[in-house]
């Protein structure tokens, strides 16, 4: 991306990062530009290509950095490392400065990506995120801010790893994961967010006969008004798994208070609690479950896990 004379941001006719220098010992790279698209414009079945053109071409690799827009950033990352991504360091990374404005971090981020991807301790520690010095895991990293340079942030956990002058610093380690080879993505699962006041409006515009899964953005732990919670297990009564997430930034969401639309009611009629996801991590995990084939008992313990 570069600014115009206005100040708008308008897409480049090809990756600036192909005209880098990688001024870093031991490192070659191959460039290949796969998409050249707005990150809003990505979508799931993009997503998919991506791992595909990752899984066939990584013999040829000891690691892979893929560039991408800040905006649906963490969603790429956290699809790939759902999927069964070859053993070899798979990093994200991107600018929230253009190419021609002062102070611009895309270089030096995707440097700083290089170095983590041609790190031996980077292995077996997932789909990894490279912005700002730090290494954050897909799962857990998320963009908290429009414009500042260090908005890629992980609530509760913190950054996996620090990129140092001279060396990658890790401090925690993956956690085990199951992971899925698709060959196609498909379905409707839309995000419902609470609110205060909140009805069954929003809900009742859904044609449930089109919904493959919902997923609701709950108050605190996984609250919801009472006439809301109803209208779940209308949903659920007809078959569609309905995933709970918090709308808070930190904290875990578990079935805690058991007043009318408390999370234990919401439980206990089935609806799923997400613990540790956003929403649109959250959509993709289910949507990723039901292309895999789960149902029942197995696709709970998935998605609750």
């Amino acid at each position: 991306m570069q600014a115009d004379g206005t100040g708008k941001v308008v897409t480049n006719d090809e990756n600036p990062m192909n005209h880098v220098t990688v001024p870093l010992e031991g490192i070659q790279v191959t460039a290949l530009d796969f998409f050249n698209i707005p990150s809003p414009h990505m979508t799931p079945e993009h997503m998919l290509r991506l791992y595909k053109k990752i899984k066939t071409s990584s013999k040829d690799f000891d690691g892979v950095v893929i560039t991408h827009g800040t905006d649906t950033l963490e969603e790429t990352a956290y699809f790939l490392d759902t999927m069964e991504i070859p053993d070899i360091p798979v990093v994200l990374t991107g600018a929230m400065r253009s190419s021609n404005e002062l102070g611009s971090d895309g270089v030096y981020n995707y440097l700083s990506a290089l170095r983590v991807a041609a790190d031996q301790k980077a292995h077996g520690k997932g789909v990894l995120v490279v912005m700002n010095d730090e290494v954050h895991a897909a799962k857990y990293v998320t963009k908290t801010h429009t414009t500042n340079v260090s908005t890629f942030q992980t609530p509760t956990h913190g950054p996996l790893g620090l990129i140092m002058k001279q060396e990658v610093l890790y401090f925690k380690t993956a956690e085990p994961r199951v992971r899925f080879d698709l060959d196609k993505i498909t379905g409707f699962v839309p995000i419902i967010p609470a609110y205060a006041g909140m009805k069954t409006e929003l809900l009742d515009m859904l044609d449930y006969s089109q919904l493959n899964g919902l997923i609701i953005e709950a108050f605190g732990a996984g609250n919801l008004p009472q006439e809301v919670a109803k209208k779940l297990t209308f949903f659920i009564k007809q078959g569609i798994p309905v995933a709970l997430v918090s709308r808070c930034f930190n904290g875990i969401a578990e079935p805690v208070y058991a007043y009318a639309g408390g999370g234990v009611q919401l439980h206990e009629s089935g609806v799923y609690f997400v613990k540790e996801l956003n929403a649109p991590k959250a959509r993709l995990k289910l949507l990723i479950a039901l292309n895999a084939g789960l149902s029942g008992q197995e696709l709970k313990e998935y998605i609750e896990g």
